[in-house]
C-alpha cells in the first residue's frame, strides 16, 4: 500500500468536497428529523429538604438552640443515605400513588424518583421525571410530604427534617436540547466522511498522473500526451 502524504490526503479531500458535503448533510437532516419527531420530552421537578438540628425539650439548656455543631453535620450527613433509602420504600411509594390517585406502578414511579444530597450542604433533593410538568411536581411534593409527616415522624420518630422548597412545574424538557442534537449528528458527518473518504483513498489503485506512474513501476516518465477533444458534460469540445 502506498504511502500517502499530508498534501495527498488534504488534495483528495478537496477533490471531494462534494461527497463531504453532501454527507454532512445528510447527517445533519438525520439530526433535526431525530431531535424533534423521535426523542419524548420528559420534565423533571424538584423539591428540597433540609436537615436541621432537633429542638430540644422544655427545661433542656436552650444556650446552644438554633445553632448546628460540626457533630450535627457529620451525623446528618450520614443520615443523608439513609433517608434517601427510606424515601423510595413502599410504604412511600404505595401512600404518594394512593393520595394523588394517580395510574402508575410502585416499580414505575420508584424508578422516576431521584433523592441526592446538595454537595457541601444538609440538603436533600427528591427530582421526579415524567412525561407531564405538573405531575412530575406533584409526585416530588407529595413524596417530600408522605415522608416527612408519615415515615418520619410517625414511624421512625425523625424530627429534624423540614420542607424549604417545592416543586415548580418544569417549562421545558430536561433531555431535548435541539442545538446541541444537531451539533452532535453534523460532527457525526464530519467524521463520517474524513473516514470515508481516507479509506477510499487509501484502497484507490488506479493510476492519475505520471507521479503514480513513477511510484508503481519506478520508472522514470519522460514526456505524456495531454488529452484534447473530449467533451464535456455540456456537449462542447
Amino acid at each position: 500500500m502506498d504511502e500517502l502524504n499530508f498534501n495527498g490526503i488534504i488534495n483528495n479531500l478537496w477533490s471531494k468536497k462534494i461527497q463531504i458535503i453532501l454527507i454532512i448533510a445528510i447527517f445533519t437532516v438525520v439530526g433535526v428529523i431525530y431531535t424533534y419527531n423521535f426523542t419524548k420530552p420528559m420534565y423533571q421537578s424538584y423539591t428540597t429538604l433540609v436537615l436541621a438540628k432537633d429542638t430540644p425539650a422544655s427545661g433542656d439548656d436552650t444556650s446552644t438552640q438554633g445553632q448546628i455543631t460540626q457533630t450535627d453535620i457529620s451525623l446528618n450527613n450520614q443520615l443523608v443515605s439513609t433517608y434517601s433509602a427510606l424515601m423510595k420504600t413502599k410504604d412511600v411509594l404505595n401512600q404518594v400513588i394512593s393520595n394523588l390517585k394517580i395510574n402508575i406502578d410502585e416499580e414505575t414511579l420508584k424508578n422516576s424518583i431521584t433523592v441526592s444530597q446538595v454537595s457541601g450542604t444538609q440538603l436533600i433533593k427528591i427530582t421526579v421525571t415524567n412525561a407531564k410538568p405538573e405531575l412530575a411536581a406533584k409526585i416530588a411534593d407529595e413524596t417530600a410530604n408522605v415522608f416527612v409527616e408519615k415515615i418520619a415522624k410517625d414511624i421512625y420518630n425523625i424530627n429534624n427534617i423540614h420542607i424549604v422548597e417545592k416543586a415548580a412545574a418544569a417549562n421545558t424538557p430536561y433531555n431535548i436540547n435541539h442545538q446541541k442534537d444537531i451539533i452532535l449528528f453534523s460532527f457525526i458527518g464530519v467524521m463520517i466522511a474524513i473516514i470515508y473518504i481516507f479509506f477510499i483513498t487509501v484502497f484507490d489503485t488506479t493510476i492519475k498522473s505520471a507521479e503514480d506512474i513513477e511510484n508503481v513501476t519506478g520508472l522514470t516518465v519522460l514526456a505524456s500526451i495531454p488529452v484534447y477533444g473530449s467533451e464535456n458534460k455540456g456537449g462542447k469540445k
